[in-house]
């Protein structure tokens, strides 16, 4: 069982930054690819970025390239998400995830545990 629990949520101004944070519990941390995915209201849950287990293998949704950064540190039982560039169209909750394998997914249905969620709202 993994227990996630994300951090770092708020309002910003657009064109500004926020840094994410999710804690898991549990002792094979590495054992998980991670990834972050966000809910607009009326929206559908949409994938944001994943890294694999060892932290060397990433990928984004082409809406956040060049302004979303994900990493890890499996010392600290933690994935972060580097947000820059805000836009008004980012506001979301945006979630963590992890998956029982260290190979990376897009796909929400190959998550088995999630995190409750942070606030992101960013102002025009």
């Amino acid at each position: 069982q993994v227990q996630l629990v994300e951090s770092g949520g708020g309002l910003v101004q657009a064109g500004g930054s926020l840094r994410l944070s999710c804690a898991a519990s549990g002792r094979t941390f590495s054992n998980y690819a991670m990834a972050w995915f966000r809910q607009a209201p009326g929206k559908e849950r949409e994938f944001v970025a994943t890294i694999g287990g060892s932290g060397w293998t990433v990928y984004y949704a082409d809406f956040v390239k060049g302004r979303f950064t994900i990493s890890r540190e499996n010392t600290k039982n933690t994935v972060y998400l580097q947000m820059n560039s805000l836009k008004p169209e980012d506001t979301a909750v945006y979630s963590c995830a992890a998956r029982r394998s260290i190979i990376p997914s897009e796909r929400l249905t190959e998550y088995t545990y999630w995190g409750q969620g942070t606030q992101v709202t960013v102002s025009s």
